[in-house]
């Protein structure tokens, strides 16, 4: 599988913000174990329907997961590309930081009398 590992700015946001919550995180996780209605996500809730469709949107909007129109129902699944992007994107800093620290780390071993 190819993964675009390019976000702009304001997709970052979207996707930072939408996982900022519990709740969505909670969503998301039980999404990428399979699809789920938004029905049957609203019954493992203490919050209304219309609260649990409000958070399965602002995954959708940060791409996290997308909704399908079955007969009346509203199927909800994990998107694996945008979780993947978010995750090379999250490795990038991770090399960054590790990468500086290990500089800190040869410029405090270095002989300071050389």
């Amino acid at each position: 599988m190819v993964v675009e590992s390019e976000l702009d700015d304001a997709a970052v946001d979207r996707i930072f913000r939408a996982l900022a919550d519990a709740t969505r995180r909670d969503i998301l996780r039980r999404t990428l174990v399979g699809e789920q209605s938004v029905s049957a996500l609203a019954a493992e809730y203490d919050m209304s329907f219309a609260a649990v469709q409000k958070h399965v949107a602002v995954l959708e909007t940060a791409r996290l997961v997308v909704k399908r129109a079955e007969g009346r129902e509203r199927l909800v699944s994990a998107e694996p590309e945008t979780i993947a992007r978010a995750r090379e994107l999250l490795s990038g800093f991770e090399w960054l930081w590790r990468s500086r620290i290990d500089r800190l780390d040869d410029l405090l071993r270095e002989d300071p009398a050389s």
